[in-house]
């Protein structure tokens, strides 16, 4: 299975109102260095199964690089989960953050 679909397998495991980095990510599929092919796989994406919006960077704070509408897109989908944000937009990460099991756990069926 290829990149993309491991990032996309891993990110459906989060559930509603956690969050996890791009790193998280990555390291999760085996790859620790690649957080920002990470993002570039979520910008991809045309699947609407993978809740993209929990992936966030670590400092807790939505990455929009430009895309203003999806970062707002992004924020309005967290807090729809219950996940906050504070005055500089900054998510508690400490609290909020889900930890992804490594790629074998999830058993090869989810790859």
């Amino acid at each position: 299975m290829g990149f993309r679909a491991r990032v996309y397998a891993v990110v459906r495991q989060v559930p509603e109102g956690r969050v996890v980095t791009y790193g998280d990510v990555a390291a999760a599929i085996g790859s620790p260095r690649a957080a920002r092919q990470v993002g570039w796989a979520l910008a991809a994406l045309s699947d609407p199964t993978v809740p993209w919006q929990r992936v966030i960077n670590a400092q807790g704070r939505i990455s929009g690089r430009g895309e203003v509408g999806r970062a707002v897109l992004q924020e309005q989908l967290l807090v729809q989960e219950g996940v906050g944000f504070d005055d500089s937009g900054r998510c508690d990460l400490k609290a909020l953050r889900y930890p992804l099991q490594p790629p074998e756990l999830y058993g090869d069926d989810a790859f």
